[in-house]
């Protein structure tokens, strides 16, 4: 059971049950004793109590709902930040995700669709113009109750409009189906951002399907930079022509492309309302990643309509300094100066006696000087035994090939090369691969070959993707994760490079799960005439299935040009083999029977026998390549194997006598590697 269910928090709210599981935190259902209502809490998980980024997320989200007071924005009541425990107290819905509803529903109809988007994009306005975006809109975020009343949650990664605007985390581009382009890239994001994602949700309760999908969130990210989607008409042709249109202004690439607001994404919403039949007919200028084929019409027409329709009146705007609420500096006033003078001089006076003290005391019991020891080639256990605790030690997590996994590389002070007083700080760099490193900023004014040398130098992986672009070819467009993301030492960092503007050309297919031969052979039946096939060492996929192909899916490429397929070198599994050793059958006292495989004891098969009634002892080994088998009797060397699993048998590389304690008994019977007529067959795979 988990550790909260049942018990009572802070003496107010009885834990009943848990009814969601975050990345970051666990939310249960719970009763408030002293306001008699049920309330949802949302506490942190524990191994995060001491990780800065997750707990500032944490009070972010906390503090992004209580400045909220909206219908269809879940409500805080109460938070605690304490050291053992935080948490926070929310309104409680029951209810499902919009997720859930839409894989039982498939598609919605359209009245519904709008019924639920307008209650998302008020949540949002109120959200807006209080000065936060939310960054993860997703149906999953969303909840649905009985009554059709939709609540927004989760602002875990919302920041204020105020704050810095690039701060991209692994969280914030976790959802990758509904991210907007510029958050993909890690560009700057505001409320044009979430209205990208509306749009998605949008065309997923119209269509029943994702805009983009893909087995890997690189080729989703990769796709909502690039890739065209297809209109929604063209999947499901019984959506009204105007709230396609809707739609696709949403999620159009560029965000000046999109509706500026909800405002007035809710304007078009309920102009559509009143005359469902009506056509928009929206010019889109972006005809690189947009919807170049929507239909046109002038501006000036466009603009004539709406003159002719009523304006709603301009609402008065306010000024809000989100920094001013959650300042808590005391006021000042000149008693308090007077005092806060008067303890000053009681400090300084304190300090002044209190270090002639501690100078007299230190003289007498000064740390001892000794020699910078070396700890360079040591694990961290046998660094801190040999340290005894003379140092203090601060470690920093480094990967390099050059040494072995988990020993120190280097430490400053170097060893030997001053003297330094006991109780020091000696800093010492580890070898781990677990290690997590920021991808630095690699510029995109600068050559390739520049982007990659200051990836390896971090000891990241690159790998160049081509994709179409504004920016000049050749040049680097961008590098995902994005600059700034935190990842493990080791890992790939893709860098788009620009191949120029999309001209015409061939569509390049999604190949990502064929096999190698089912990918050249599609290649060709498209009319591809260059392409090669490359191999991932470390991929756990199954041998020759394609995992990444360049150019990515989607783009319009040349049939001339050079195609480059990935595939898994695939693992290489373990076979088993059988051994059927013959002992002496002569011998009717115990044995001790000891397995070696390749030197090792292996546990499982030695064990103690009596051969009279065991004349055959049967082995299974498991490996790859191959493998040498030693079997002992009485730590006797009894029998020698060697297995080679790539050819699937059993030789016997030698036989010895087994001399036993108190009877000398001759086994030279060959050991056979043939079963008893009983027995399977000598060697399996």
């Amino acid at each position: 059971m988990d550790k909260y269910t049942g018990k009572k928090l802070d003496g107010r709210y009885e834990i009943r049950e848990l009814i969601g599981v975050g990345g970051m935190a666990n939310v249960y259902h719970c009763y408030d004793t002293i306001d008699d209502r049920e309330v949802a809490i949302k506490i942190l998980k524990d191994e995060f109590l001491d990780n800065e980024d997750f707990i500032r997320r944490f009070k972010n989200e906390s503090k992004a709902i209580a400045v909220l007071n909206h219908p269809n924005i879940v409500r805080v009541y109460d938070v605690s930040f304490g050291d053992m425990i935080q948490y926070i107290v929310m309104e409680y819905i029951d209810g499902i995700t919009l997720k859930e509803y839409i894989e039982m529903q498939k598609v919605l109809d359209w009245k519904e669709t709008l019924h639920l988007t307008t209650q998302i994009l008020k949540a949002l306005q109120h959200a807006h113009e209080n000065g936060i975006v939310h960054r993860d809109i997703k149906p999953q975020n969303i909840m649905l109750l009985q009554d059709g009343t939709i609540k927004v949650t989760d602002f875990g990664i919302a920041r204020f409009s105020s704050n810095a605007t690039r701060t991209m985390t692994e969280q914030a581009i976790g959802s990758v189906h509904y991210i907007a382009p510029e958050q993909a890239r890690g560009d700057k994001t505001d409320g044009k951002t979430d209205i990208y994602s509306v749009g998605v949700m949008m065309y997923e309760m119209l269509t029943g399907k994702l805009p983009f999908d893909a087995d890997s969130a690189v080729s989703v990210a990769l796709m909502q930079l690039q890739t065209t989607a297809k209109r929604p008409r063209q999947i499901n042709p019984d959506i009204p022509t105007g709230l396609e249109e809707i739609t696709i202004k949403a999620m159009q690439k560029t965000p000046d492309s999109r509706y500026h607001s909800a405002v007035e994404m809710l304007s078009d919403i309920e102009r559509f309302r009143l005359n469902p039949s009506i056509s928009f007919e929206y010019k889109y200028f972006e005809e690189k990643p947009g919807y170049g084929d929507a239909v046109k019409k002038s501006k000036k027409t466009h603009e004539k309509e709406k003159e002719k329709e009523p304006k709603p009146k301009k609402k008065e705007e306010k000024v809000v300094d989100y920094h001013d609420d959650f300042d808590d500096s005391p006021v000042k006033s000149p008693a308090l100066s007077a005092i806060k003078g008067i303890i000053i001089a009681a400090v300084l006076a304190l300090l002044v006696f209190g270090g002639i003290a501690l100078y007299t005391g230190y003289n007498s019991a000064k740390p001892q000087e000794v020699e910078v020891p070396d700890f360079v080639g040591m694990s961290i256990a046998e660094a801190n035994e040999a340290n005894n605790g003379k140092f203090v030690f601060e470690y920093v997590s480094r990967f390099s090939d050059e040494f072995e996994v988990d020993t120190i590389m280097y430490q400053t002070p170097e060893a030997g090369s001053k003297k330094v007083k006991e109780g020091s700080k000696i800093t010492l760099e580890v070898n781990s691969s677990d290690s997590e490193i920021t991808v630095p900023y690699v510029g995109v004014t600068g050559s390739l070959d520049d982007t990659i040398n200051k990836l390896k130098e971090v000891n990241l992986v690159p790998e160049v993707l081509y994709v179409h672009s504004e920016k000049k070819p050749q040049t680097v467009d961008s590098v995902f994760p994005p600059v700034g993301s935190k990842v493990k030492i080791g890992s790939t960092v893709y860098i788009f490079v620009s191949k120029g503007e999309a001209q015409d050309g061939i569509e390049m297919p999604d190949l990502t799960g064929l096999s190698a031969t089912e990918a050249q052979a599609k290649l060709q039946e498209l009319g591809f005439k260059n392409m090669k096939v490359a191999y991932d060492e470390k991929s756990k996929a199954e041998k020759d299935t394609v995992i990444r192909q360049n150019p990515v899916h989607g783009s319009l490429i040349k049939d001339d040009y050079g195609i480059v397929i990935t595939c898994s070198k695939g693992v290489e599994k373990e076979k088993e083999a059988t051994i059927y050793v013959d002992l002496p059958s002569d011998v009717s006292e115990e044995v001790d029977v000891k397995v070696l495989v390749d030197g090792a004891v292996d546990n499982t098969y030695s064990k103690t026998v009596i051969p009279m009634y065991n004349s055959t002892y049967t082995i299974k080994i498991k490996g790859k390549k191959v493998v040498e088998v030693t079997v002992l009797l009485d730590d006797q060397k009894y029998r020698e194997y060697s297995i080679d699993y790539d050819e699937g048998y059993v030789t016997t590389v030698n036989s010895y006598p087994y001399a036993g304690a108190t009877q000398a008994t001759t086994a030279t019977e060959q050991a056979s590697t043939e079963a008893p007529t009983t027995a399977p067959t000598a060697a399996q795979q």
